[in-house]
């Protein structure tokens, strides 16, 4: 868990310093009062660009000096994190581990972080990349290597479609490079992809019917080991080309989800459908983390309990409780009744 953390120039905070305790976390205020703002910037302590996948220059504090800092201390261990950016390089990150220079995807060796926000009430109705996403938030979790593969797969695609793109004749033995790359590192993401796929609709399909729909998961498109995505590039040079990009591989999976209780899928349900089946993944998942990693997730639910009826809000606080550290949102301090006496509250707004 956080027990401390501390903003500077981020978002709406000139400076703020919040000391949190285990359980649950929740932060209320108007508004605009910086409530979501305080959630990425515990998002940004973790791979990635945060829950709002937003530019780092947009995270700094408008009529702010340029650059912010996002500080934490875990409880127990008492390792120190921080991450942020300096005037002069708005969009280069800095990240630092114990005082020393680390990159971002050594975070997930200290601290596991998911999220739940409103923007991502369409996921089962947008384009596949934005559950590739999630997905590969979810693995992350699992496997902390993810992120390293993924991030070299990618490099060695966008270094791929340029070189066919930009070379009437290019190269075989440098497209035979990249394409080795492309494989070895396909491969992997692929795996831990499968791998969290398989375990999580597992850790699904035994959960007892309860308030939230329980959700089937699978993973569509590509798949095979390095030989075979190798084979597949070099045969597909020419289409590749053709088209601007690579038309096969593990960035073109989709993670497939269907309702259980009605055998349709995620897409057809519901709006409340959807969500309900979201927030299941979400806490299946986090219970899976818990098991298999050893140590809780920190859960961000971003005006999750608005949405919720008063019996599906105490479900929630039920569900959650004594199983790590969970920060939670909203406008009104009634949306958390259901929440006993031992959590943090903190009232955001006035300055």
């Amino acid at each position: 868990m956080l027990s401390r953390l501390a903003l500077t120039d981020f978002r709406n905070h000139a400076a703020l310093v919040l000391t949190p305790g285990p359980g649950f976390v929740v932060l209320t205020g108007e508004n605009g009062a910086g409530k979501t703002n305080v959630l990425e910037a515990v998002s940004l302590l973790a791979p990635g660009r945060g829950l709002r996948r937003a530019a780092l220059a947009d995270m700094a504090r408008q009529d702010g000096p340029g650059g912010f800092g996002v500080a934490a201390m875990l409880g127990g261990e008492e390792v120190d994190l921080a991450t942020g950016t300096l005037a002069g390089a708005p969009e280069r990150r800095l990240v630092r581990i114990q005082g020393t220079g680390a990159t971002a995807n050594a975070l997930a060796e200290w601290l596991t972080v998911l999220w739940l926000t409103p923007a991502m009430d369409r996921l089962f109705v947008e384009p596949a990349g934005e559950r590739r996403r999630f997905l590969d938030r979810l693995t992350l979790a699992l496997a902390p290597s993810h992120a390293q593969h993924a991030a070299r797969y990618e490099a060695a695609m966008r270094a791929r479609n340029r070189l066919l793109a930009e070379d009437a004749r290019p190269d075989p033995a440098w497209l035979g490079a990249l394409e080795g790359q492309m494989a070895e590192h396909g491969e992997r993401v692929e795996v831990a992809r499968r791998n969290t796929v398989d375990v999580l609709a597992e850790a699904l399909a035994t959960q007892p019917e309860g308030p939230f729909a329980r959700a089937g998961l699978a993973l569509d498109g590509w798949q095979g080991d390095a030989d075979r995505l190798r084979a597949d590039l070099g045969a597909g040079r020419a289409r590749d080309a053709a088209a601007g990009r690579a038309l096969t591989g593990p960035h073109r999976s989709d993670l497939v989800v269907t309702h259980l209780g009605k055998g349709q899928a995620a897409a057809l349900s519901s709006t409340g459908e959807q969500k309900a089946l979201l927030l299941g993944i979400v806490l299946a998942h986090a219970e899976l983390v818990a098991t298999r990693v050893g140590r809780a997730p920190v859960l961000l639910l971003d005006e999750v309990a608005a949405h919720l009826d008063p019996r599906r809000r105490a479900a929630l606080v039920e569900r959650l409780a004594g199983r790590g550290q969970v920060w939670m949102t909203g406008t009104e301090p009634a949306l958390f009744d259901a929440i006993g006496a031992e959590a943090t509250r903190v009232a955001l707004g006035g300055g």
